[in-house]
């Protein structure tokens, strides 16, 4: 096992260098690559490595080399049965949402991203195949170029996180100055990139996490950081604009005491909605609006929290960087819910 704690910022480059670091030589496409599949829903044991055709991009479809491919828990949730999993339309399939990588076929000449590019984004997932492989095809539309101060680790670990802490800070909550935000589970793979958005574009950020997590949760830019498991977070609160629930009701009726917390008009979101399909009517009768999300895989909002990253004003954790092969061992780990930051597995040299 391989494993890595990740947390400091590279420098910026220069342009020239820059350039450079985004473009490697390509290698040949070979016919098979290695994949970490599963032929049914179970456990984490339901995940084994395979050989597999590489696949062939259409019309617009980029082929990228993979060089590491981020862990979420929707991968988890889709290999135990819930997840997306009722989308998978045949067996074998290969998990995987994040990637960064280079690219290795695209489609014209004169495309953004020629070969040798190095890229990172989110796979079209269950439509194909996942990250967890040694290639993957992807959309145009849903990569950026990697950003140049990140490893290949560093960078699998954004996309779908950040896309979706993007989506609900920027998009869904429009976070400003004199906004009160409370942010459950500040401290995991989504929770980090929104505490730090919050408080980039101005708001007053209360992240709830464990108490090993506190101070760092105010490093990330939190006023106010609680401890879930001494304190209830009502008691100290006050009253909040928003809440951004990554919790719900699984556990300890987080999402219906949050209802509480919030002003007569106030926002919740809820992305977890499937521990609790009655959050609307709840919202609806304490006089708040509400919502839930879904993440977007934009490639031009990747770009732009590339410029976040490589300017130093979000920063992303990985907590741990797990061989291809070991991708039951990421996904227990993901299945804890302690996880700071993000789990990468690492598919190539990164």
């Amino acid at each position: 096992m391989v494993s890595h704690r990740l947390t400091r910022f590279r420098p910026l480059r220069g342009a020239a260098a820059a350039d450079a670091a985004h473009t490697a030589a390509v290698p040949e496409i070979p016919r098979d690559m290695r994949a970490m599949v599963f032929d049914e829903v179970g456990g984490a044991e339901v995940l084994h490595e395979a050989t597999i055709p590489v696949p062939a991009p259409v019309l617009s479809e980029l082929l990228v080399r993979v060089v590491a491919a981020g862990v979420n828990p929707i991968d988890a949730k889709t290999r135990s049965g819930a997840g997306v999993s009722g989308a998978i339309d045949a067996f074998p399939s290969t998990l995987g949402f994040d990637f960064s990588g280079v690219v290795v076929s695209a489609p014209y000449e004169s495309h953004p991203f020629p070969p040798g590019t190095e890229v990172f984004g989110m796979t079209p997932f269950p439509r194909s195949g996942g990250s967890y492989a040694d290639y993957v095809v992807v959309p145009t539309l849903s990569v950026a170029r990697k950003p140049a101060s990140l490893s290949h680790a560093e960078a699998a670990a954004v996309p779908l996180a950040a896309l979706t802490a993007w989506g609900l800070v920027v998009e869904t909550a429009h976070a400003h100055e004199g906004q009160r935000v409370l942010i459950h589970a500040g401290a995991g793979g989504v929770g980090h990139f929104a505490v730090q958005l919050a408080a980039y574009f101005g708001a007053q950020v209360i992240a709830t996490g464990s108490a090993g997590n506190l101070a760092w949760l105010r490093e990330l830019g939190a006023s106010v950081a609680i401890d879930y498991a001494t304190t209830r977070f009502e008691d100290v609160v006050g009253t909040v604009d928003v809440v951004i629930d990554l919790v719900g009701n699984v556990h300890d009726d987080t999402g219906t005491r949050s209802l509480g917390v919030l002003r007569p008009g106030g926002l919740y979101v809820l992305v977890p909605t499937g521990g609790w399909p009655q959050y609307a009517d709840a919202a609806a009768a304490a006089g708040v609006r509400t919502t839930s999300y879904k993440v977007v895989p934009d490639g031009t909002v990747l770009a732009t929290l590339a410029r976040l990253l490589d300017s130093g004003a979000i920063r992303v954790f990985v907590d741990h960087v797990y061989d291809l092969g070991e991708a039951a061992t990421a996904h227990r780990e993901v299945e804890r819910g302690h996880t700071r930051g993000k789990i990468v597995l690492a598919v190539g040299d990164c």
